[in-house]
C-alpha cells in the first residue's frame, strides 16, 4: 500500500491510527449503547474477524476497554484486563472525551494505569466522543 492510501484510510477507517493488525484477536470490554459503531466496525474491518466479548475463554492480542467514570474501579478494570492479554499484549482504554458524560481526569487514568503496572504510550482522539488511550503491558 502507498503512503498516500495509507493516509486515504486513516481519514476513511478511524481504526487505522490505533495500530491493529490483521489476524488479531480482540477482546472488547464494557461494550454499552453509547460506544461509538464506527470505530467497533473499523477494528473489525482491519483484524478480519469479529471482535470477542468478556465471555471470550482464551487470551487476546488487545483488549478494548470502553470505561465510563461510572463504572466502577478503573484500577481494578485495568488488572483484570491484563490477564486476559497474550504477553506482550496492549490495552486500548477508550474514555468519554471532556465535557462528555462519565469523562475521566487523563491524571486519574495515569493513576490507575501505573498502580496497575501499564505503562501510558499514547492518547488519541478515537471517535466523536471517545478518546484512546494505549497502555502497555509489563514483561513477564
Amino acid at each position: 500500500m502507498s503512503a498516500t492510501a495509507d493516509h486515504a484510510e486513516e481519514r476513511t477507517n478511524p481504526a487505522a491510527r490505533l495500530g491493529f493488525e490483521p489476524g488479531q484477536v480482540v477482546q472488547e470490554i464494557g461494550y454499552d449503547d453509547d460506544v461509538d459503531f464506527d470505530l467497533r466496525e473499523g477494528i473489525e474491518s482491519i483484524i478480519g474477524q469479529d471482535l470477542v466479548d468478556e465471555e471470550y475463554d482464551d487470551v487476546a492480542d488487545v483488549v478494548l476497554l470502553w470505561f465510563r467514570d461510572e463504572d466502577g474501579d478503573l484500577t481494578d478494570a485495568l488488572v483484570d484486563a491484563i490477564g486476559l492479554l497474550e504477553e506482550g499484549g496492549q490495552i486500548w482504554l477508550l474514555t468519554p472525551k471532556t465535557g462528555r458524560d462519565g469523562y475521566i481526569e487523563p491524571s486519574d487514568i495515569n493513576d490507575a494505569a501505573q498502580t496497575a503496572g501499564l505503562s501510558q504510550t499514547k492518547s488519541i482522539s478515537v471517535a466523536k466522543d471517545w478518546v484512546g488511550t494505549r497502555l502497555g503491558t509489563p514483561k513477564r
